[in-house]
């Protein structure tokens, strides 16, 4: 059930891709997930407080449970406060459900290539639990997992090619194309600059505790700054993309993310805590403005289709998260964080050779069949 928190968040930024035009599309999804991030945050400190001050064996429940009242109220007001679009806009939807539309053969290999790591995320989740690891899971059950998740994305993959069938049989258009490489690019990006810091927020505090022998209240402190950051970093990665473009900020971010990651993956015990927390906040620092930078691109890809693209790249988000935390569990701190480096560099190569820069207009058809041009650029 709490899918649905992330589902909220990508119907925002389909709505944030309405109402602001192209140029200051950025500025506003950088806001917006700012503030998401910082509220994760802010939970994160103010719950536990609130749960000892209603005190009791079942404080916690009755905190978690004021998050879900104060969401039905805001959800509420929402529902009455907010429309589709501006007056006058045409709120243009998916032609088919079910899966993404791609507009070339070569792009639905892509497409379902890159659904794969979804799934696989889950097979990894359930290898963690499975009797190899926390043995939460008994072999019989595992297993039946692992056939429930295959046949989830054999489902998905016949519901891929039931959604773009049409491809086979006659070319789409060359107005009504786009490149699913542009989506493929965004989703790993996400998976590294989200995926690193669910990762760090989770190590951060222990990582503190074991290398430099902080107690657990201090290095609890110390780690809380590194998610705060986002009130500031993620709105200043979408500013940049508006001011100096969508690759090019990319470019920069991911240079700045790669180098930035490779020094913190030489912090020896010697190094003192002041210089290693500078360390880590400049890594966050790039990691939380790319991912700025790449939802403010998102939604200048393909109108109709904003939610679905952002909701695949904000699974590529958790993807890396569990993926990170999954390699942090076999190897030192040191080398984990040289893993995001790497995995960094390496979605950086792809960006400076495949990702296109958004430029002119695309096409989306009114309902009349009349063909509607959207600035992009």
């Amino acid at each position: 059930l709490l899918g649905f928190v992330g589902a909220g968040f990508v119907v925002g930024i389909r709505m944030i891709g309405e109402w602001f035009p192209a140029r200051q599309t950025g500025a506003a999804q950088g806001i917006y997930g700012g503030w998401g991030n910082f509220g994760s945050a802010a939970s994160a400190m103010l719950l536990p407080s609130l749960a000892l001050w209603i005190g009791g064996d079942n404080g916690w429940r009755y905190a978690i449970g004021c998050t879900g009242l104060i969401a039905i109220l805001y959800g509420t007001f929402y529902f009455f406060a907010v429309s589709n679009t501006p007056k006058g806009s045409t709120y243009f939807k998916p032609k088919k459900m079910g899966a993404m539309e791609v507009t070339s053969r070569g792009d639905f290999a892509l497409y379902l290539l890159m659904s794969a790591p979804i799934y696989g995320a889950l097979a990894l989740l359930t290898w963690k639990l499975s009797p190899a690891n926390m043995k939460w899971f008994s072999a019989s059950a595992t297993y039946a997992i692992y056939a429930a998740i295959a046949a989830l994305y054999s489902y998905q993959a016949f519901h891929i090619y039931l959604v773009n069938k049409e491809i086979f049989v006659k070319p789409v258009p060359q107005m009504f194309r786009y490149h699913f490489r542009q989506v493929a690019i965004l989703d790993l990006a996400y998976l590294v600059t989200f995926g690193s810091e669910l990762a760090l927020v989770s190590m951060l505090p222990l990582f503190y505790v074991d290398t430099f022998g902080l107690s657990a209240v201090h290095a609890g402190l110390v780690a809380g700054a590194y998610p705060v950051m986002n009130l500031i970093a993620r709105p200043g990665g979408g500013i940049l993309s508006d001011r100096i473009g969508r690759k090019r900020s990319l470019v920069i971010l991911f240079t700045g993310m790669t180098l930035s990651f490779g020094l913190l993956g030489q912090v020896e015990k010697t190094w003192a805590v002041p210089l290693v927390v500078a360390v880590t906040l400049l890594c966050g620092l790039f990691a939380k403005a790319g991912s700025g930078a790449v939802f403010a691109m998102v939604p200048l890809i393909q109108r109709r289709m904003t939610g679905q693209i952002a909701g695949m790249a904000g699974a590529y988000g958790n993807v890396g998260g569990l993926v990170f935390l999954t390699v942090l569990s076999f190897v030192a701190p040191q080398v984990f964080f040289l893993v995001i480096a790497g995995t960094a560099g390496t979605v950086l190569l792809l960006m400076v050779l495949l990702l296109a820069e958004p430029r002119g207009k695309t096409a989306e058809v009114l309902e009349d069949g009349t063909v509607q041009l959207i600035e992009v650029s």
